[in-house]
């Protein structure tokens, strides 16, 4: 039997089908749908801006799981994401792309060339200009999706700043490189009940872990305080797998998008670890430490 491809299928009758599956889902009425100017029904000859909403989010938007509340709920969200290396670019890509309304990135470092093998938001002109990380992701980033307002912060996290960075945002993603910061960001998220996600990546390996505060277990329920921390494997020691730093970072972002739209992951209180060159995925569940962390217990 022959199946159509989407694209075999005329313009009106995708734009049909995609109007029967967002009202039976409840997503908005019919009339809603083929408001144009609105909601982006059709076909736009000019730039997506400002009602074209839609239009621009409608893959998106079809999906049970987001809908149109989920949509307006991301627009209306805030987040930091710190660091804005191989992690943090890909993340600060997918929250724009995704429609967050404010995308805070913080990263105090320039281009190297060595960051072109997996830092997918930078180029050789970048590295050239020599303009600090955070500045060109948000100059890159405009021109991807200007309904988001963006705001690099060229600084270097610390005690005396983290209170400033995490202020006004609803949640925190981690694109650090080191278990010290992770840390700070670990306890200032928890003082403050502030859901964050942690991610890391080494050689062809990752993990992720989603810490919503008092709910699940935080950063220093996992680790402690074990001083192996400080001696972990890292890129600048053992390399790393471009493909491993896309998939952590694409981890990340589908459980910071799901946290900000008040959805319940399966994956809230595990661990998820990756070996990518093995194809492993593997999740280990991680329990608070009720009345023994020093940090949420």
């Amino acid at each position: 039997m022959y199946v159509h491809s989407a694209w075999s299928i005329p313009y009106a009758d995708r734009i049909g089908v995609a109007m029967l599956r967002i009202v039976r889902n409840g997503h908005m009425t019919p009339g809603e749908f083929l408001d144009f100017p609105k909601y982006g029904g059709g076909r736009s000859t000019f730039p997506y801006r400002g009602g074209c909403m839609f239009q621009r989010y409608i893959r998106q938007v079809m999906l049970n799981e987001v809908g149109k509340a989920g949509q307006e709920r991301l627009r209306k969200a805030a987040v930091a994401v710190i660091g804005c290396g191989g992690l943090g670019t890909v993340v600060s890509d997918l929250l724009v792309r995704a429609g967050v309304g404010f995308v805070k990135i913080v990263d105090r470092d320039t281009i190297e060339l060595s960051n072109l093998q997996r830092q997918t938001l930078y180029d050789e002109d970048d590295l050239a200009r020599n303009l600090p990380k955070a500045e060109t992701a948000a100059i890159k980033l405009k021109k991807v999706n200007s309904e988001v307002v963006l705001e690099p912060w060229v600084i270097d996290v610390n005690a005396q700043n983290i209170e400033d960075i995490v202020s006004g945002v609803d949640l925190v993603v981690d694109g650090t490189d080191n278990f010290e910061t992770r840390y700070l960001i670990n306890e200032t998220c928890v003082a403050h009940n502030i859901p964050w996600v942690y991610a890391s990546v080494a050689a062809t390996c990752g993990m992720t872990m989603a810490v919503v505060p008092r709910q699940t277990a935080c950063l220093q329920c996992f680790c402690g305080d074990a001083p192996f921390l400080r001696q972990l494997p890292s890129s600048d020691t053992v390399g790393i797998w471009g493909p491993v730093v896309n998939l952590m970072a694409a981890l990340e972002v589908s459980e910071s998008l799901k946290l900000l739209m008040g959805v319940k992951s399966e994956l809230q209180g595990s661990l998820l670890y990756v070996d990518l060159w093995a194809g492993t995925f593997d999740t280990l569940r991680v329990h608070r430490r009720v009345g023994s962390c020093p940090v949420c217990g």
